[in-house]
């Protein structure tokens, strides 16, 4: 996001700071960039469930919509996002889980708990396949 806050701040907030425009004209130039960005990152389907939940036309295009449909739409496409993420890290380790208590049941160990044994390897997994950075790196360019 630092492109659009360098850009509000250029163009909104620092004529705005020296009193070359007005309160108004400061917010409508820096609503833009955010505007922008929110909309590269929001479904349509999003978009159009907030427009028929608020009654309004469907906009003809990404210009009309309105802050109020655009950022409650924005947030809910973010967190359907990070849902599928948490269930793509959440596969892999249930997997680990299943075969290690597998193992731990034909051994008989019964009263071991299975997590005890899963989350060493569930760790070395994750550092193997160096998750933060894959993390990091799917976060980033899913912005971009």
């Amino acid at each position: 996001m630092a492109p659009v806050w360098k850009q509000v701040n250029s163009e909104a907030l620092q004529p705005y700071l020296k009193e070359e425009i007005t309160q108004n004209e400061a917010l409508t130039r820096g609503i833009v960039p955010f505007q922008k960005f929110m909309l590269k990152q929001t479904r349509e389907k999003d978009i159009a469930l907030f427009a028929n939940i608020a009654k309004i036309e469907r906009p003809k295009s990404a210009k009309d919509i309105p802050m109020h449909i655009l950022i409650p739409a924005f947030i809910t496409s973010e967190l359907k996002t990070s849902f599928q993420m948490g269930f793509l890290l959440f596969l892999p380790f249930l997997v680990i889980d299943m075969v290690v208590a597998c193992v731990l049941t034909a051994m008989g160990m019964f009263m071991l708990p299975p997590v005890m044994i899963s989350m060493p390897f569930k760790l070395i997994l994750f550092v193997l396949v160096d998750g933060w950075q894959l993390i990091i790196q799917s976060l980033i360019t899913s912005v971009a």
